[in-house]
């Protein structure tokens, strides 16, 4: 078998979503992929700060912020944090069209300090949104927005409520961002606005480059809206069975959820342990 380079997205694939901790299972079945000659890649839409507690297990580098910083074996192959004048006018847009934000920046994550108030009382959301529920609720490192001290911004995540809330940022911002929106599963709708420089794809070429594997025997794990890119560049793409019904529609294989051993069970039906 080729050597593979695995791409591992962390919330509702690697983990739960908004914890550190990867089933037992998942962790084995990696070391013993790495046993065998294959690179294990975390491939994530956080930001160093809130991915770094998973840093604490061997893995071969990571692509974070949704491929805006990217460090492999200890050296940083793509650093782009956004222009500031954009960040400066989409973050006055936000207060105009009352939409919460968070501010990822390399070190520290900044949030609006009235989300919570947004979130409270709604049923279970997509992935994405229920790691910012949980990170909130149990103080997992956010900082309020109040504390923001200029450092270069890599990507935001927004909730709101109606689609025409984003007309303006459409408008006035789309040629710099990517908006990378989940399916709607409980009235508020969330995503990421993603500089449009990179992407989780655009990631995994720079490993696979980086690596001198070719990108068709990349395998990317996911199970979000902001999997799309990865599950496009990698020869082979894995959707949890808890990921949105979009990205299973593309996947070329769809594992049980993350906290039922689906991580272990698709190395094992891939041939990678």
């Amino acid at each position: 078998m080729n050597k593979k380079i695995l791409f591992l997205d962390i919330d509702g694939t690697l983990t739960i979503p908004g914890e550190n901790q990867p089933p037992a299972s998942a962790l084995e079945a990696i070391r013993k992929a790495q046993a065998n000659g294959h690179k294990a890649v975390l491939c994530t839409g956080r930001n160093y700060a809130m991915l770094k507690p998973l840093l604490a297990y061997p893995f071969d580098g990571f692509v974070g912020s949704a491929g805006g910083y990217i460090k492999c074996d200890g050296k940083v192959l793509y650093d782009q944090p956004l222009p500031k004048d954009v960040a400066e006018l989409t973050r006055k847009l936000f207060k105009k069209h009352d939409i919460f934000a968070t501010v990822e920046c390399l070190e520290a994550t900044y949030c609006d300090s009235s989300l919570d108030a947004l979130l409270k009382g709604l049923p279970d959301g997509n992935s994405e949104l229920e790691r910012w529920r949980r990170a909130i609720n149990e103080d997992l490192g956010i900082l309020p927005i109040e504390q923001y001290d200029g450092a270069p911004i890599y990507k935001f995540i927004i909730m709101y409520r109606t689609d025409d809330q984003l007309d303006e940022l459409r408008e006035k911002v789309s040629g710099t961002f990517d908006f990378v929106i989940q399916e709607d599963v409980c009235g508020v709708r969330n995503g990421e606005m993603i500089n449009r420089a990179f992407d989780k794809g655009k990631g995994v070429q720079k490993v696979c480059d980086f690596y001198g594997v070719p990108v068709e025997d990349a395998i990317g794990f996911g199970d979000s809206m902001n999997d799309i890119s990865m599950m496009e560049a990698v020869g082979t793409s894995v959707c949890m069975e808890n990921g949105a019904a979009a990205l299973k529609e593309m996947s070329d294989y769809i594992c049980p959820k993350v906290d039922e051993d689906g991580l272990a069970r698709a190395f094992g039906h891939l041939g990678l342990v």
